[in-house]
């Protein structure tokens, strides 16, 4: 366990093309990554206003700028060099749900924060019966003179009016984490302006996508358990950008690696009678371009692709230009990563494969929330962090749990080379009829936003059965509408009453804490969609002390290394090679009062120890490319079970009395003795492609755990044909280690010659990591009663 000493330093930006500039100050301004800060755009003066203190402390904290939070660009496969961020100190005003706008805003809020949030200066809780109201001023830059001016919002939860002067701008928006926009130039003054924007949120007494927010107190309380606090209002960046009567709307990228080209379709408004232009170049020097019509697909080549992959997540420059004849009237600057992801047979069994190769995925789960600005990271630095420790722990996976973040966390995902799946997020309960129309076309919108990021490779429609509804449909529409990527019909069939639609690519389970036993069937591969859990207090860094809770709580730093590695080496070792092809952990970070993160939910304490949880993502995702042969036991014969640990290797498994345990057995040893400690090797009981130890004088009785304590039993049923399964790993000296089938990495151990299941990192006697793996060692060898 380790202290986060300070915040990284950013990495570099992706370049920018300067001639595309209108002015220099434009130019810097994009280089740097941030907004133009021109003196016609008016920022509103942070009098009468500061911070809450927020109930934990990021290392980024105090680093948030009070005029102008998160300056940077915020939408990177779209950009222009001309955009004024509109993020800062707003007047702000809560009313009534059903009132109209407030004679006077009498607070003050910083934006994109919301309104629960520490960061924004309101801190306070907002419900279902409550309006959130914003005002502030600007001015539009004279250099935009001639170009229409849109207003955009990153994000805003839930329902969304905007006035301009007074005049609404478009529709009222619904929706809590798709992006919007409107057209405001015939709403503009030639001098300051005044924007407008009312917010109603129903959180989880309404049937719109919510996640896990709740209406919750906003300070530190008990309970909440998988639960959190709502965010309510504008939460991601707002932001002016002019631009041509015709222009580029959004530019969909597919790589085709088959036939070494890019798939684009530019998307446009205005743009009757004109042509797209779309050039693909690496390190400055064009590779490829070719022009097409506004609104259909054409492809650009890309000889020689290089492959975008975790490991080397090289990205495409994108240049794309909209053309009047053989003028440019718009070009937006954009990148692509040149990557397939589908399914594949290897080795017989059907598994997710990146670039035409099966790499394991290995990712946890990444809820994106901050004790600090709740659904909002306090800078760039801190939503890119996150993303950094998944790397720096060897995963090469995140599953984006329940809630879609700013454009620019995928940004840094595809930079940074990490797997994103992305669930939708969740109802709180089954909606009615214009519940499934608004959270469907939502849907739409997210996977539109979002589907030229190389690093999101899955979608993930439901979870748990929250909410759940026409599984089997949606998940068919989803892979129709984005089928360059794999479809997750539900995470979590096995549990909290979910029903599997039965389709999609993959089938998933949550198994706490794990990692269970899912298997590949014909048509789906076989993935771990939760797991884990193990808690760990930190004292001084809990968000309500003495609250928090897990799936399985550790003692110290020592126990979480050695059981968390334990967990991802019984992947590796058992059910990689029955066909587990992902898994997720439970999580990244603590959540409020769940205290099951690798991480502090201050990020300020890495738990774990970093290089052993490294090296052990790394070695499965090593397994994964390179399997070793399996370990195979001669069935339908007799064995004896040897143990390997020095100074007891003429101890062999044998029972007595209905229990298992070692004894000595030698030639001089009674008929009686030499029988006890001989077995006959069967296929499975549960799993034919792993074995059971059937008595050789009690037939019909096999080894079986129970309690950890380990008998030769007879019996029937599922869980006794579970606990009678044990499942071969390779140990040292051509010894086995054997695996029980019901718990991947939990061993049958002898312990002061009785014999256990025995955990790694566990906390029971038996667990006791001193020679855990000697004693977990056998050797298979001639029987002593043929």
């Amino acid at each position: 366990m380790r202290r986060v000493p300070a915040p990284l330093p950013p990495l570099p930006r992706p370049r920018r093309r300067s001639r595309w500039a209108t002015t220099v100050l434009a130019v810097l301004a994009l280089l740097a990554g941030t907004a133009l800060t021109v003196s016609g755009v008016a920022a509103a003066a942070p009098q009468a206003w500061t911070p809450k203190p927020a109930p934990m402390t990021t290392p980024w904290t105090n680093q948030v700028p009070v005029d102008m939070p998160l300056p940077e660009y915020p939408r990177p496969q779209l950009t222009r060099p001309d955009w004024a961020n509109l993020n800062g100190i707003w007047d702000f005003a809560v009313t009534a749900a059903d009132a109209g706008r407030p004679a006077s805003f009498t607070e003050r809020i910083r934006v994109p924060f919301v309104a629960e949030s520490a960061l924004s200066g309101i801190q306070r809780k907002i419900t279902q019966n409550d309006k959130l109201w914003y005002k502030r001023t600007f001015t539009v830059p004279s250099g935009w003179n001639g170009r229409r001016v849109q207003l955009h919002f990153g994000a805003s939860d839930w329902r969304t009016t905007v006035w301009v002067n007074d005049r609404q701008a478009g529709a009222t928006h619904d929706g809590g984490f798709d992006s919007f926009s409107h057209d405001i130039t015939a709403l503009l003054n030639s001098g300051t302006n005044t924007v407008v924007v009312s917010v109603w949120d129903p959180t989880q007494t309404g049937t719109q996508a919510v996640g896990k927010q709740r209406l919750n107190d906003v300070t530190p309380h008990p309970g909440g358990g998988i639960f959190y606090t709502a965010a309510s209002g504008i939460w991601q960046t707002v932001w002016l950008e002019p631009v041509a009567a015709a222009h580029i709307t959004r530019l969909d990228m597919v790589p085709d690696l088959t036939n070494n080209r890019l798939r684009v379709t530019v998307r446009g408004a205005g743009t009757s009678g004109h042509q797209a232009r779309v050039t693909v170049s690496a390190g400055g020097t064009t590779v490829g371009t070719a022009t097409g019509p506004v609104g259909g697909e054409f492809t650009v080549p890309v000889p020689n692709a290089r492959r975008w992959s975790p490991d080397d997540p090289f990205l495409y420059d994108v240049r794309a230009d909209l053309l009047s004849g053989t003028a440019a009237v718009d070009s937006v600057g954009s990148y692509a990563g040149m990557r397939s992801i589908g399914l594949a047979r290897v080795d017989g069994v059907l598994r997710p494969v990146l670039n035409g190769e099966f790499v394991f995925q290995t990712g946890t789960l990444d809820q994106g929330y901050w004790p600090d600005g709740i659904y909002t990271a306090p800078t760039d630095a801190a939503l890119r962090y996150d993303l950094q420790k998944h790397k720096d722990l060897g995963f090469n996976m995140v599953r984006k749990h329940i809630k879609v973040e700013p454009q620019r966390w995928f940004h840094w995902a595809d930079r940074l080379g990490l797997l994103v799946w992305q669930d939708m997020p969740s109802m709180e309960r089954t909606p009615d009829a214009a519940g499934r129309t608004q959270w469907e076309a939502e849907y739409d919108r997210i996977i539109d936003q979002h589907r030229s990021s190389p690093s999101l490779v899955m979608w993930v429609n439901q979870n748990e059965g929250w909410g759940q509804y026409d599984q089997a449909r949606i998940a068919d529409e989803v892979k129709a509408y984005d089928p360059s990527r794999l479809v997750d019909n539900m995470s979590g069939v096995n549990c909290c009453g979910a029903v599997d639609g039965g389709n999609g690519d993959v089938v998933d389970h949550h198994v706490y804490v794990g990692p269970g036993t899912t298997v590949p069937s014909a048509t789906r591969a076989a993935v771990l969609g939760e797991f884990g859990g193990l808690g760990l207090k930190v004292a001084g860094h809990e968000w309500y002390p003495g609250g928090g809770f897990s799936y399985e709580d550790q003692p110290d730093p020592a126990h979480l290394d050695d059981r968390f590695v334990g967990l991802i080496d019984g992947i590796r070792e058992v059910r990689l090679p029955r066909g587990l092809s992902a898994s997720v952990y439970t999580e990244i970070t603590d959540v409020e009062n769940e205290a099951n993160g690798l991480l502090t939910y201050d990020r300020q304490v890495v738990k774990v120890d970093e290089a052993r949880v490294r090296a052990a993502n790394r070695a499965l995702i090593d397994a994964s490319r390179s399997p070793a042969a399996p370990v195979t036991l001669p069935t339908g014969q007799y064995r004896s079970l040897r143990v390997t640990t020095p100074g007891y290797t003429d101890r062999y498994l044998r029972h007595r009395d209905g229990a298992a345990f070692t004894d000595v057995v030698n030639g001089g040893s009674d008929a009686l003795l030499r029988s006890d400690a001989t077995w006959r090797i069967v296929p499975g009981l549960a799993d034919s492609t792993c074995y059971s130890f059937e008595s050789r004088n009690y037939p019909g009785e096999y080894l079986r755990h129970r309690d950890h304590r380990v008998y030769k039993e007879g019996g029937s049923g599922d869980l006794f044909r579970a606990d009678a399964t044990f499942c071969p790993v390779r140990g040292a000296n051509g010894g086995v280690r054997l695996s029980a089938h019901n718990f991947p990495g939990q061993y049958l151990r002898h312990f002061g010659a009785e014999l256990w299941l025995a955990t790694p990192g566990g906390t029971h006697t038996w667990d006791s990591p001193s020679r855990f793996t000697e004693d977990t060692t056998w050797a298979v060898e001639a029987p002593w009663a043929p």
